[in-house]
């Protein structure tokens, strides 16, 4: 057997328990500590010597009240008569000097009160009263056999304030971790309840006691026990006391929060991010096993994935700047490859990144197209559910992907059927397999410029929000998860991607990001209605570097071409030749003019050839 092993690991145990009974104690400790340093001070030599002359003086007015009620004794027995001289002149006496010795006595007990016995002694004296009678009455009790509990509990009672003293003033060793910043180190330090009890009054935090603290990957984390009238929430709404209290410096988050059991709250400090080893880039392999789930971002205190329904309408907030648009993109891709994805993007500077990859929708004439074709599909769905018998589409899911929101409804709003059309996307579609995912920089229902309309944000159920303007906007953006505090996320670089899951909990989380050669790898995959049938599992998709269409597959681009190269001259003759929709036909158009593959005349018709154009 290894001896110094086993005496080490029975040392560290024992500390182990030291240290966690030593928070239990400290209050006492400090309240002793605190009443004998008061006790030392008032043990001045002037003090003291008004004691001795207050005694002195007591003394000699006892003496003197004693001497006149025997004077009065004796004036009594020599004589009957109450009023006679003598007896009334020793009466008179002995009153004067009962009042001299209580006037004495009052002036000796405040003397006492200046000058006290010191806390150890007055300690002694009343262990003392309780231990003399009980080992009379132990010796007392013993006539037939021993009888020692009286005497055992009086040492007991001994020993119980000797151990809750040493308890209480135990030194702990908070960390010893070269690890650690002079931050972190010191921060650990004031969280120790040694320094914790002895400042928490001074900062109206009186009734608090903490535990030692521990280093997580996420940061510091202590829990604080809640004594009196003290609860969770009011010491959340200490926390700038707290803060003062460890000296924080003010763009450290804090939270605290409820700890595992009543009476008790956790205070989290975040000095370390969980998630600063590992790489925010998103890769296909990103996508979750559960065909059901989609990952979503990790978690910055624990470093765990948090993984989101894939198939949940979706509300994404984020102010300029916070990195909406790249935190978005891992989601979109997620969509692409699992089924079809149809971007309605409102600016348009994402849909130039998606339009190789996925429907997109830009234009007035495309937005209106899409919502209509959407719509169509959804209600297509419905009747062929009926047909089949089925209650849950089993087919590919149609993710339609609106950002920004508030210029998709100052484009639609006066166009009420369109509205209404997309209001039905959000609350039926789910069932169908047409999932409205709603991404805004204006989490707002109300205004005149609202960044989600009052009738979709109820159907939104999983909410996801990065830094937000303020708290109006977080209610919206986190609903009655607003509490987490999206407008507090700190302004910065460093920031960018992180935020809030509604229902997960006030813990901070940094999302993936795609870049633009990302996005530009995906598989080209465009959305039709016609393309959409039942009881089909989701055709795979791999990662391709060229843009080409498959061997014997004719692209939207393609068809525009040969439509034109047959002779269509006009967007409505190339609609009408390839039964594309009119917003899929421009954009086409759009795109070949600018590679210089069409041309068009001075009078707006189409051809291929740069001679034609410049003949015309």
């Amino acid at each position: 057997m290894d001896w110094k092993q086993a005496w080490s690991t029975t040392a560290n145990t024992t500390n182990s328990a030291l240290d966690s009974l030593a928070p239990v104690c400290v209050p006492f400790a400090t309240r002793w500590d605190l009443e004998a340093d008061r006790r030392n001070k008032l043990r001045t030599p002037e003090h003291l010597k008004t004691l001795m002359a207050t005694q002195k003086e007591h003394n000699a007015a006892r003496s003197t009240h004693s001497t006149a009620k025997s004077q009065q004794l004796t004036a009594r027995a020599a004589s009957n008569n109450p009023f006679a001289a003598g007896r009334r002149a020793a009466r008179v006496a002995s009153k004067a000097a009962a009042r001299h010795e209580r006037d004495t006595r009052a002036k000796l007990k405040a003397a006492r009160v200046n000058y006290p016995s010191t806390l150890k002694a007055r300690a002694i004296q009343a262990h003392s009263v309780h231990a003399v009678p009980s080992a009379i009455a132990s010796a007392l009790m013993s006539t037939s056999h021993l009888t020692i509990w009286p005497a055992a509990t009086s040492a007991v009672l001994v020993g119980a304030n000797v151990a809750a003293l040493a308890l209480g003033r135990r030194k702990l060793r908070v960390v010893v971790d070269e690890s650690l910043s002079l931050e972190e180190r010191q921060l650990m330090e004031r969280l120790d309840p040694s320094y914790w009890v002895e400042h928490a009054p001074d900062r109206g935090l009186s009734g608090t006691v903490t535990t030692p603290p521990s280093m997580e990957p996420g940061g510091i984390r202590c829990e604080i026990r809640l004594d009196g009238t003290w609860t969770v929430k009011t010491l959340a709404d200490k926390a700038d006391s707290v803060r003062a209290l460890l000296g924080a410096r003010t763009a450290l988050r804090i939270r605290i929060t409820s700890a595992s059991r009543g009476g008790w709250a956790v205070v989290t400090l975040a000095t370390r991010s969980a998630a600063a080893g590992v790489s925010s880039l998103w890769t296909p392999d990103r996508i979750p096993s559960d065909p059901l789930m989609m990952s979503l971002a990790l978690d910055t205190e624990t470093g765990d994935e948090v993984l989101i329904p894939f198939d949940e309408r979706l509300l994404v907030s984020g102010a300029s700047g916070t990195g909406k648009s790249w935190s978005f993109r891992p989601l979109m891709a997620t969509a692409h490859l699992r089924g079809d994805l149809l971007l309605i993007d409102g600016k348009g500077e994402e849909a130039n990144i998606w339009e190789s990859a996925c429907r997109v929708a830009v234009e007035r004439d495309e937005i209106t197209d899409a919502v209509d074709e959407a719509h169509a599909e959804m209600n297509r769905r419905k009747v062929d559910m009926k047909q089949r018998g089925i209650s849950v589409w089993d087919g590919r899911q149609l993710t339609v992907v609106v950002d920004e929101g508030q210029v998709i409804l100052a484009l639609i709003t006066k166009d009420k059927d369109r509205l209404q059309r997309l209001i039905e996307l959000s609350s039926l579609g789910r069932s169908r397999g047409v999932v409205l995912w709603w991404a805004t920089q204006y989490p707002l229902t109300d205004g005149g410029a609202p960044g989600v309309h009052k009738l979709i944000a109820p159907n939104l159920l999983t909410r996801f929000s990065l830094r937000v303007a303020g708290t109006t906007q977080a209610q919206v953006a986190l609903d009655d998860c607003a509490h987490y505090a999206p407008h507090q996320i700190p302004d910065g670089r460093e920031y960018r991607g992180h935020g809030y899951l509604k229902g997960y909990g006030p813990r901070m989380l940094r999302t993936w990001t795609l870049d633009d050669a990302g996005v530009r790898a995906l598989p080209k995959s465009i959305w039709t209605p016609d393309q959409s049938t039942g009881g089909q599992s989701p055709r795979p998709l791999h990662l391709v570097k060229g843009t080409a269409a498959p061997s014997g597959t004719a692209s939207n681009r393609d068809k525009v071409l040969t439509a034109v190269q047959s002779g269509a001259r006009t967007a409505k003759d190339v609609a009408d030749a390839t039964g594309l929709n009119k917003g899929t036909v421009s954009r086409e158009i759009k795109a070949l003019t600018t590679g210089g593959t069409l041309f068009r005349t001075t009078d707006g018709r189409l051809t291929t050839t740069r001679d034609d154009s410049a003949a015309a």
